[in-house]
C-alpha cells in the first residue's frame, strides 16, 4: 500500500472539531428562521459573511458541551457504562434546562424532555418517542471524538444521548452516523471516501439494535421488533445519503444547499445539509461555514455540523485565531478538547 493511502489526522482534531462547530453555530444563528434573499440582503454576499463581534452561540453548542462534560463524567468511573451514561446525560441536560443562559431559541422537544427528567421521569418516559428533530445530532459530535471507545461503545453512547430527548429512530440512527463521520474524519479519512463509508455503515448497521444501551425504547413506536423499529430510522437515513450523492454528483456551489439536501429541521437532513456544505468545500473551512450559515433552513444547526466535520478534518488550523479567539465558550471547549487531543 503506497503511503499516501495511510489516514494522516489533523492535529488537535478534538479542538478542531469543537471551535469548529461553535464557530459555525455562532455565524448561522443571526440567520436562522431567514431565507437566502434575506440573508443576502443583511450580510452581503455569502461568501463574504463574517463573525458577529461577540460571537454568541446557540442551544447546539450549548448542549454539545453538556454530552461533552456527561462523556467526561462517566468515563471517569472506568468503561463506559450506559447506566452511567444515561445519568450523567441527564444531569447535564437538566443543568442547561436550568441555566440562565438557555434563552437561544431551544427546540421545543429538548424543553418537553428536559423538563420531565428535572422532574425525575426516567429517560425512557421522558423521551418524545415522535421526533427526530436535529436537536438529537447536533450535540453528538463529543461522541465521535472522545478516546478510548470502541465501536459499539461509539454508536451506543450516540443513540443514548439522542434517545433522552428525541425517541424517533430516526434521530437515534443520524446521531450514531454523526459521531460515526466525526470519527473516521479525525482519524484521517479522505472526505471523498466518506460518502461511500457512512452508507456502508448504514448498511451493516440496519437491523442492529443497541439494546443494552436503549432498553425498551423500540416498544414506544409502532414497530413489532427492535430490528424493525431501528431499521426504519436507517432507511430514512439511507434516503437522504440518496440525495447527498445526487448533489454531490453534479454540485452548486451557488445555490442554497437546502434545496438538495433538505432544510436541516430534522435529524437526517441537517446530518445531509452539513455533509455537503463540508464535501463542496473540503479544502475551504471558512467558505464551508459560510455556504451553511447562508441557507434556508437550520442555518445554525447546519453550520454546527459542517463546522464539526471541518474541525475533525483539518483540525485547530483550520480556524483563523480571529475567529476562534472570540468565540462564546472557546476556555471550555479548548479545556474540553485538550483532554481527548493528548
Amino acid at each position: 500500500m503506497p503511503p499516501t493511502s495511510v489516514p494522516r489526522p489533523a492535529l488537535y482534531p478534538a479542538a478542531g472539531t469543537l471551535v469548529g462547530l461553535a464557530l459555525g453555530d455562532a455565524l448561522g444563528y443571526p440567520t436562522e428562521f431567514d431565507d437566502v434573499t434575506t440573508i443576502l440582503a443583511g450580510h452581503g454576499p455569502w461568501e463574504q459573511m463574517s463573525l458577529a463581534s461577540p460571537a454568541l452561540v446557540s442551544d447546539d453548542t450549548q448542549m454539545a458541551l453538556a454530552v461533552g462534560r456527561a462523556l467526561t463524567a462517566a468515563q471517569g468511573h472506568g468503561w463506559l457504562s450506559p447506566a452511567l451514561l444515561a445519568r450523567a446525560l441527564a444531569l447535564e441536560f437538566v443543568r442547561w434546562y436550568d441555566s440562565p443562559d438557555n434563552d437561544r431559541a431551544p427546540g421545543i422537544t429538548c424543553l418537553q424532555a428536559c423538563a420531565l427528567l428535572k422532574s425525575g421521569t426516567p429517560w425512557l418516559s421522558a423521551t418524545q418517542a415522535g421526533s427526530k428533530g436535529c436537536g438529537a445530532n447536533m450535540r453528538v459530535a463529543p461522541v465521535g471524538l472522545a478516546p478510548g471507545l470502541d465501536a459499539e461503545e461509539r454508536a451506543g453512547a450516540a443513540q443514548l444521548q439522542a434517545a433522552l430527548t428525541h425517541g424517533h429512530p430516526t434521530a437515534l440512527a443520524a446521531s450514531d452516523l454523526t459521531a460515526h463521520a466525526v470519527h473516521l474524519l479525525a482519524g484521517g479519512t479522505e472526505p471523498a471516501r466518506l460518502p461511500g463509508l457512512l452508507r456502508q455503515y448504514a448498511l451493516s448497521n440496519r437491523t442492529r439494535y443497541h439494546e443494552q444501551w436503549l432498553g425498551e425504547l423500540w416498544t414506544r413506536g409502532p414497530a413489532r421488533t427492535p430490528s424493525g423499529f431501528i431499521a426504519r430510522g436507517w432507511d430514512e437515513v439511507l434516503a437522504v445519503l440518496d440525495r447527498l450523492d445526487t448533489a454531490l454528483a453534479s454540485p452548486r456551489p451557488d445555490a442554497d444547499p437546502c434545496l438538495a439536501t433538505g432544510e436541516g429541521w430534522i435529524a437526517e437532513e441537517a446530518l445531509a445539509t452539513g455533509l455537503l456544505c463540508f464535501l463542496l468545500f473540503p479544502d475551504q473551512p471558512l467558505t464551508a461555514l459560510r455556504r451553511a450559515a447562508c441557507s434556508s433552513g437550520d442555518s445554525d444547526s447546519i453550520a454546527c455540523l459542517t463546522g464539526a466535520f471541518a474541525g475533525a478534518h483539518h483540525g485547530l488550523a483550520a480556524w483563523p485565531a480571529a475567529w476562534s479567539g472570540r468565540i462564546e465558550y472557546r476556555n471550555e471547549l479548548i479545556t474540553l478538547a485538550t483532554s481527548w487531543d493528548h
